[in-house]
């Protein structure tokens, strides 16, 4: 018999041919931090009417995952920053084992202390810990008002809770190159990955990025002159690409969208707290599937999927323009990392 909706089984393909199989889903565009990198020190955040409800953003995920995606990633802003998460998570997490291979969740770790237990008991195996710097005085000011004995004391927490444990370290230009080894080796220590990530031309953040800019090329050269790196050919879904650190179980990834474009293999879409679907990081393009749902239902959320995956651009087009100026308009807090 065939189906009342033919999408709703169909398969995530793009319109290049790409199967999508990592949804991201920022959950809140709120955060406890105002990173330089990411947003601005005094943030107008969406009015709480504009978001979607979390049994919204739940059922949007559950028709991804219905039709192929894999790996579900929750992010903000902060994500434990919205009440009663923990709600989406468990519901998600039932599915991991099955339709679901990988939740995850990406914070800045100053909640995790107090949730680290109930994630990994919601179904949450991973955590990626943003973390710049171990220098307190240069946390503070890349944060403008974190506390990082807070952060390493979620990282505890984590680890006691089972939780494997990712470090996302932004490499910047004059502030942090100098601790990317020494982060390196106490990622080692620790039994941490570690993910470098160069700064994306996301949202103006009332600073020139091009001070900031560090072509992760060098960057790795280096690493490889003091340290034994061994290529991973494993993946993780995401844009990273990923070396064995001294044979050990420490992997480095390096995320380069300037240095090294990484879009011909890519599978992910995503959410944002609003329920607009982004199909590419680098463009402002994005179809409304909060109102999709509203609207039509589930036929209408697959046939706005449908729609928007046909459109995924090929690849994206950062680029730091002058005077440091955005590549796009909207912050990275909105669209989730």
């Amino acid at each position: 018999m065939t189906p009342r909706n033919p999408l709703a089984s169909a398969p995530l393909v793009d319109g290049h041919g790409r199967a999508i199989r990592y949804l991201r889903v920022s959950v809140t565009d709120r955060c406890d931090l105002r990173c330089r990198y990411c947003m601005a020190e005094k943030m107008t955040f969406l009015p709480r009417a504009k978001l979607a409800t979390l049994d919204e953003l739940a059922i949007i995920a559950e028709r991804f995952i219905a039709r192929g995606v894999r790996k579900v990633r929750l992010s903000g802003g902060e994500p434990l920053v919205r009440r009663d998460v923990l709600d989406l998570v468990h519901r998600l997490g039932r599915q991991v084992g099955d339709a679901l291979d990988e939740l995850t969740m990406t914070t800045n770790g100053m909640r995790l202390d107090a949730h680290a237990s109930d994630l990994a008991g919601a179904g949450i195996r991973r955590v990626n810990v943003s973390l710049d710097t171990l220098d307190p005085d240069r946390f503070r000011f890349i944060t403008r008002t974190g506390n990082i004995d807070r952060v390493l004391a979620g990282l505890t927490a984590a680890r006691l809770a089972g939780l494997a444990i990712k470090i996302n370290m932004v490499a910047l230009k004059n502030f942090n190159e100098d601790e990317i080894a020494p982060m390196l080796e106490w990622c080692v220590a620790e039994g941490h990955d570690l993910t470098l990530i160069e700064t994306m031309p996301l949202g103006d953040v009332g600073e020139d990025r091009t001070d900031r800019f560090l072509p992760l090329t060098g960057v790795q050269a280096k690493l490889k002159a003091r340290f034994r790196l061994e290529h991973d050919p494993i993946g993780t879904g995401g844009p990273a690409r990923y070396w064995r650190v001294d044979g050990g179980k420490t992997r480095i990834g390096f995320i380069s969208p300037l240095t090294a474009n990484f879009c011909d293999g890519c599978n992910r879409v995503r959410l944002t707290t609003e329920g607009k679907l982004y199909t590419c990081l680098g463009h402002d393009d994005c179809r409304d599937l909060k109102a999709a749902l509203r609207d039509g239902g589930i036929d209408g959320l697959d046939a706005a999927i449908a729609d928007a995956l046909a459109t995924k651009p090929r690849r994206h087009d950062f680029r730091i323009g002058v005077g440091g100026a955005a590549a796009v308009a909207r912050h990275m807090s909105v669209t989730g990392g």
